[in-house]
């Protein structure tokens, strides 16, 4: 199968049977890597089809969907620049054409993360951020609800399909961090937003919640900030950093039928840390 951009893609009607999302359809933005790859992955582990967004890195979108389908599940790779609300609307529809209309969860993980003072930082800075977190999460969201909505499949009460959108937050929405405050104010945004979300969507049968992580291991990390690792893995109760598994896995039960009267929910993924007394 070849997406609207010509990528050669995995074709396939739904997830792979059984698997607690069996026969579910998601889209998982900004997953080509770091945290997005493996909750693709954890998707499709879990018999969800899956649509791999990606902006710029075709190769490793391909790899993530490669790594799927030999696994026996069904990817494809999307292209979109999501700080383009036409965008965000045309790979959410893309994916649900992809999925024979079917579109059954989202996780709105694409964003960027970047230091920088605040007395120095410039509105064009500001507006960079907010744009790529908060402007992006509004527009998929927005365009994968109004597809939910309109979905024959009927409530969840009436055994149709389970319809979740989850917006990946951070501990930064309320515990921030030097240098982030950009970041930290955006994903305070996305958190509201999920919860105002889950209000306005919740009489259609669309759930909408949020995960929070702490600090996700990452290759080189240790080497290139030591002190902060050790500073974290003193002060977490589980005394480790997290896993990008650890976070897929939240995103996996909040999009299946286990997580069925949970909404307008911020899931903290952190190992403990926030549970420290900071005094």
């Amino acid at each position: 199968m070849t997406n609207a951009n010509g990528e050669t893609a995995a074709s396939g009607r739904h997830g792979v049977s059984g698997g607690l999302l069996g026969g579910q359809v998601a889209l998982i933005t900004g997953a080509s890597g770091g945290l997005g790859r493996w909750i693709a992955l954890r998707f499709a582990a879990a018999g969800a089809a899956v649509a791999v967004h990606f902006r710029t890195n075709a190769e490793a979108a391909d790899e993530v969907v490669a790594r799927i389908t030999d696994s026996g599940g069904r990817a494809v790779a999307l292209r979109a620049d999501l700080t383009a609300e036409s965008e965000c609307h045309r790979v959410v529809r893309e994916a649900a054409d992809w999925g024979d209309g079917v579109l059954t969860a989202l996780v709105n993980n694409a964003g960027v993360q970047p230091v920088q003072e605040l007395p120095g930082m410039t509105l064009a800075d500001w507006r960079a951020v907010a744009d790529a977190n908060v402007s992006s999460v509004f527009a998929c969201t927005q365009a994968a609800a109004e597809l939910m909505r309109d979905a024959s499949e009927g409530s969840e009460e009436a055994g149709g399909r389970v319809r979740s959108i989850t917006h990946i937050a951070s501990i930064e929405a309320t515990h921030p961090a030097p240098h982030h405050a950009h970041y930290s104010a955006s994903k305070a945004a996305v958190v509201m937003h999920a919860r105002s979300a889950a209000l306005e969507y919740g009489p259609y049968g669309i759930r909408v919640n949020t995960v929070s992580p702490g600090l996700i291991d990452r290759e080189g990390l240790a080497s290139a900030w030591p002190e902060g690792v050790r500073r974290w893995e003193r002060a977490a109760p589980t005394g480790r950093l997290g896993r990008p598994e650890d976070v897929g896995d939240a995103c996996v039960f909040l999009a299946s039928p286990m997580a069925s009267w949970i909404t307008g929910h911020d899931l903290v993924v952190d190992g403990g840390i926030s549970a420290r007394p900071t005094w």
